[in-house]
């Protein structure tokens, strides 16, 4: 069951990442040439995370995140935070739809561990939860899902290092769900009472072109489901009652460009039916997410926040448009288990989108108008 009372009211989130500001742009690229110290640059982020939190407020959100401002990736630089994992050259960056990103990478070194005082999200979010609550506003921390991880350690070559430490998938999966569990609980001791599991592979999986240049022709798709949902599941199971986990899936988010296509409803029983979560931000700015036939599938009392602002354009949408949008979905799930959203962040990595920062916060007040009118 979900770990918190669904019937609480969402309140006014972004899905997560913000464009970085210049001055940490420049900050992160001296410290790449050696020419500031780590102290230097985390002094830099503090002062961005300070002010972001502040224009999060002034634009009437009621959730707050740190835009992710300390990461490169949304979910690398958790992966790299455990014990167990380094960072790697894959030798291919993914593959978008017209772009290809860097190269990074994570892959087993050893067996799987979590030490709150090595990994650097949990210090993170410590420095976020502080400043939230001088602000007198709630933080949430946005985490790349357990599925995601899994994902990324059987990427190509990566899957080959896997039987050096584990001699089954079982064990594996046991370790994962481990190590996620306790970084939510150590997330958890620092005040966090919202966790955001970000989760791409069901985006991909849609994707059948996707899914046969990723991991070959004649992939098992339910299989994957099966595994996917099972690790989501374990990782989030008898966390306190107090905490709210929601997941956001999407199909790609990287300087504009997208990764895969392809409506829900080939996930829907999966993954709205059995993934144990309070609610479910979805991708629903364009074609390529589909219909919302498939919200019909969202079992219980969960909820679904509809990402109909897009993030990957700076043109701002029309107001009526999104209101006729929002209704129509109300075919299939009640306006009472319904919300708005963007479809993502802006900078799901450093490079971020191609929009300004204006038009990111222009975008975010038009969400805001369109909840306080609708919902």
């Amino acid at each position: 069951m979900p770990n918190t009372q669904t019937q609480q009211k969402i309140g006014f989130q972004h899905v997560g990442s913000f464009l970085r500001p210049t001055a940490l742009k420049t900050a992160r690229a001296e410290f790449a040439a050696n020419e500031i110290t780590a102290a230097q640059l985390r002094t830099v982020e503090d002062d961005a995370i300070t002010a972001l939190v502040a224009k999060q407020k002034a634009v009437g959100l009621d959730v707050v995140t740190d835009g992710e401002f300390r990461r490169a990736y949304w979910h690398l630089d958790n992966f790299w935070g455990f014990g167990g994992v380094e960072k790697i050259k894959f030798g291919e960056g993914y593959l978008f739809a017209h772009e290809e990103t860097k190269d990074d990478s994570a892959r087993l070194n050893g067996r799987l561990s979590f030490i709150a005082a090595t990994h650097p999200v949990i210090a993170d979010f410590g420095f976020l939860q502080k400043v939230a609550t001088e602000q007198n506003i709630q933080a949430k921390i946005t985490l790349p899902s357990p599925a995601q991880f899994y994902s990324e350690l059987v990427r190509g070559i990566n899957a080959s290092e896997i039987e050096k430490y584990y001699d089954s998938d079982e064990a594996l999966f046991t370790d994962i769900k481990r190590v996620y569990h306790e970084e939510i609980l150590a997330l958890y001791d620092l005040g966090a009472r919202i966790v955001q599991l970000d989760d791409c592979t069901w985006g991909m999986l849609v994707d059948p072109h996707f899914w046969n240049t990723i991991a070959g022709a004649g992939f098992d798709p339910q299989k994957l489901q099966a595994i996917y949902v099972d690790l989501n599941n374990g990782a989030i199971a008898d966390l306190p009652a107090d905490l709210t986990v929601n997941t956001h899936v999407c199909r790609g988010n990287f300087h504009s460009d997208w990764a895969a296509q392809g409506g829900y409803d080939t996930v829907a029983d999966v993954l709205f039916g059995q993934e144990n979560v309070s609610s479910y931000f979805l991708e629903y700015d364009s074609d390529r997410a589909g219909s919302f036939a498939p919200l019909a599938k969202v079992s219980g009392d969960k909820r679904v926040v509809l990402g109909l602002i897009t993030t990957k354009s700076g043109e701002l949408e029309d107001k009526q448009t999104i209101i006729n949008r929002i209704q129509e979905a109300t075919t299939y799930l009640p306006l009472e288990r319904l919300w708005l959203s963007t479809q993502c962040g802006f900078a799901s990595t450093e490079e971020g989108n191609i929009l300004t920062e204006d038009q990111q916060w222009a975008k975010l007040a038009l969400v805001k108008e369109i909840l306080v009118e609708v919902f």
